[in-house]
């Protein structure tokens, strides 16, 4: 974990920044105040950014990878909600704001770069930057909106149905999320995913 400032490729990592989806609108003297309270963490496929029913709590640019939102029940059993690609962010804002526990985790699929500060440095951030605050509240809800989406498709779908509204929706990253994780995304097994291609059904 580093700051900006003292990563070799720190020029990298700001034009990556300031083409995140919600910092894209920051002003430079914005990008300025935001830097030094940003920590850039590397992060291997599998490793947990945040865990389930925690309160301490962050918000993360997606610089370089894969993340998922995924919750998972008593038995174990997950349900991967949304990825987020580079570019994206990942949050969780809305538990945050409820003052309850997280009600997923937030995992890296692939390698991954991501940019994090602590949740509330990052409120303190946006409500000096109303702009930035509007931009952000609106990815937050269009996010939710996307999980609430996919939800009613598990339901409405079958299986073929399911693989296509994804590759429609996602087509850039159909080839980058492993099968297994793509599969149970889909709540479909590895199997079902290859025979559905196999066959050409999708």
């Amino acid at each position: 974990m580093a700051r900006v400032e003292s990563c070799a490729d720190k020029n990298v990592i700001r034009l990556q920044l300031k083409n995140n989806i919600v910092l894209k609108e920051m002003t430079e003297a914005e990008a300025v105040e935001l830097e030094p309270l940003l920590d850039i963490v590397d992060c291997h496929k599998g490793d947990f950014l945040l865990h389930q029913g925690v309160h301490a709590m962050e918000q993360y640019f997606v610089l370089d990878g894969i993340l998922k939102r995924v919750v998972t029940n008593p038995q174990a059993k997950e349900m991967i909600l949304r990825f987020a690609d580079a570019g994206d962010m990942e949050t969780s804002y809305a538990a945050w704001r409820l003052d309850t526990r997280t009600p997923y985790s937030i995992v890296s699929v692939t390698k991954a770069r991501v940019a994090k500060l602590p949740m509330e440095q990052w409120v303190a951030f946006i409500d000096r930057h109303p702009l930035l605050k509007q931009s952000f509240e609106y990815e937050v809800m269009r996010g939710m909106s996307e999980i609430m989406a996919h939800t009613i498709t598990l339901h409405l779908l079958d299986a073929p149905g399911r693989v296509q509204r994804f590759l429609r929706k996602h087509a850039d990253l159909c080839d980058r999320i492993p099968k297994k994780e793509l599969a149970s995304h889909l709540n479909l097994s590895a199997e079902t995913l290859s025979r559905l291609k196999h066959d050409g059904k999708i």
